[in-house]
């Protein structure tokens, strides 16, 4: 096993290595036996399930496997982990958000940052919002992360470096969809080998006994509530609906009365002999990305000097990438409801050398503090510096009233719960 010290990980940036790697194995935390419930999607024509299955090239056999988590989603897992240790102060690094805490209605918001934002520092989120009373994209900081792209990435990496492990699309700013794109440099996912598709059941029972015949109506003085036959002219008056229930005027609109026991095998879960978490950073997509200028704006005094903070800002990245996949592994696997899973064994990380040789690394969740910490402080020596403090953006009124008329546009049409899978 070899320590993950900043020299050795410096080395295998320069070229010393093309990956790190982690693959591990997980089983649901009820056993073996039990049941995990994948993420479910539309059915395509001829699908039998609402799950991504596929066959799988498995120790030289096609073996039947089930997507539990997929790459857009562990980015996200990671990005949840590197912000709560961002938030307890084991990691510092840049980070552009919109803060809510004093929006009227809105203060439960707290901030969203780019670490959460769906199209991360490019979402529409952002860029609706105002840095020092100026448009967020007219801003100084705005206009210096949209000219950023890979060959000129100083910006970005001063800004929001975590845009260039997990990759991002600028295609909401002002050049659209030609706007810059980072590539993925960290892909992670999570598949269940070995997979067989369940069923599960449903059904209510309902101690009022209210029977399905009865008919329930719209309030005449508020469309949002219903009323009984009672209070309204069962011959004018409207049957209500909520949430777009099947049969308007039935008690299951407002969640009365019984429901049938059912079966449903489109998303019933699945069992699988084991899960296979796979992990690789590509050092190669770390090495396309170029830093032309210092973070002051200001050129580099050589090419030799140039060279240096290009490794010492890919190291960065690359210890930041490591401190996010070691992060989520702290955090644990669950994924959704019914999808808890826990590890077989210790977290396993791999260097893997121009030749596919691959050697075990040792890096424990302090030492990838640390080692953030150490490449941050040696690549701002080089000229490559971040910004430490958070970039807080306020939202513009009009963004904020938007999201306060959806909130009473869902409070006027609840959707109606069901089981999460």
């Amino acid at each position: 096993m070899v320590k993950l010290t900043l020299d050795v990980l410096r080395d295998a940036i320069a070229g010393g290595a093309v990956a790190f790697r982690s693959i591990n194995r997980l089983l649901p935390a009820g056993g073996a036996h039990d049941k995990v419930f994948p993420p479910t999607y539309l059915k395509e024509k001829g699908a039998k399930t609402r799950y991504a299955f596929e066959q799988r090239m498995i120790d030289g056999a096609l073996k039947p496997a089930v997507l539990l988590d997929s790459v857009a989603s562990q980015a996200n897992r990671m990005e949840e982990a590197l912000l709560e240790a961002w938030r307890r102060g084991e990691l510092r690094f840049p980070l552009v958000r919109v803060d809510f805490s004093k929006v009227a209605e809105l203060e439960d918001l707290d901030t969203i940052s780019a670490l959460q934002a769906p199209h991360r520092i490019a979402d529409a989120l952002l860029r609706d919002s105002l840095l020092d009373k100026v448009p967020f994209r007219l801003s100084a900081v705005g206009r210096a992360i949209t000219d950023a792209r890979p060959d000129h990435a100083t910006a970005m990496y001063a800004y929001c470096p975590t845009a260039l492990i997990f990759g991002v699309w600028d295609s909401t700013g002002p050049r659209g969809g030609s706007g810059s794109k980072f590539q993925r440099s960290l892909v992670s996912e999570i598949v269940g080998i070995g997979a067989e598709a369940g069923v599960k059941t449903a059904s209510r029972l309902d101690p009022a006994q209210i029977a399905s015949g009865v008919k329930i109506y719209q309030d005449p003085g508020d469309a949002s509530e219903w009323t009984s036959a009672e209070s309204v002219d069962p011959k004018r008056a409207k049957l209500y609906n909520r949430g777009g229930a099947k049969e308007a005027g039935r008690p299951a609109a407002i969640n009365h009365g019984n429901i049938p026991p059912t079966i449903e095998s489109d998303s019933g879960g699945v069992t699988i002999e084991y899960a296979l978490h796979t992990v690789v950073l590509s050092l190669p997509a770390l090495r396309r990305l170029r830093f032309t200028a210092q973070s002051s704006g200001a050129p580099f005094a050589s090419r030799g000097a140039r060279d240096a903070a290009e490794l010492a800002a890919r190291t960065v990245l690359a210890a930041l990438a490591l401190a996010a996949i070691v992060h989520q592994h702290d955090r644990g696997y669950d994924l959704r409801s019914r999808s808890l899973l826990v590890g077989t064994g210790p977290l396993r990380i791999e260097r893997v050398g121009r030749d596919g040789a691959a050697e075990v690394i040792e890096l424990a969740q302090d030492a990838a503090n640390q080692l953030v910490a150490e490449a941050t402080a040696a690549a701002a020596n080089l000229g490559l510096a971040w910004e430490s403090a958070p970039i807080d953006l306020a939202p513009t009124p009009k963004l904020a009233d938007i999201i306060r008329q959806s909130r009473k546009l869902a409070l006027s049409s609840p959707e109606e719960p069901g089981e999460a899978s």
